[in-house]
């Protein structure tokens, strides 16, 4: 039993410079127009959810994240007060 797949459409208009750019491509890779673009967008889409959700620290900046993960400074009055706030909004519920 053949099981459906869900697909949605997706049209842009574009100019037709970058149709032959796109058409020529496809070509040279041997492969569909549509099955270029859907690939290049999906890679694209990756790459772009990726730089906003990957933090990237130089080297400095890890050793100095490290080094306040293995030794954090003592919390702060602020900080005490408000660990004893939630403690006691938990304890209310």
């Amino acid at each position: 039993m053949a099981t459906a797949t869900n697909t949605a459409r997706l049209e842009a208009r574009i100019s037709t410079e970058l149709h032959s750019l796109l058409k020529r491509a496809a070509e040279l890779q041997g492969r569909t127009m549509t099955d270029f673009v859907v690939s290049a967008v999906h890679e694209a889409a990756e790459q772009a959810i990726e730089r906003a959700e990957v933090i990237r620290l130089s080297r400095a900046d890890q050793q100095c994240f490290a080094q306040a993960l293995l030794n954090p400074p003592p919390p702060t009055a602020a900080l005490q007060r408000a660990v004893e706030r939630r403690s006691k909004l938990l304890r209310a519920e």
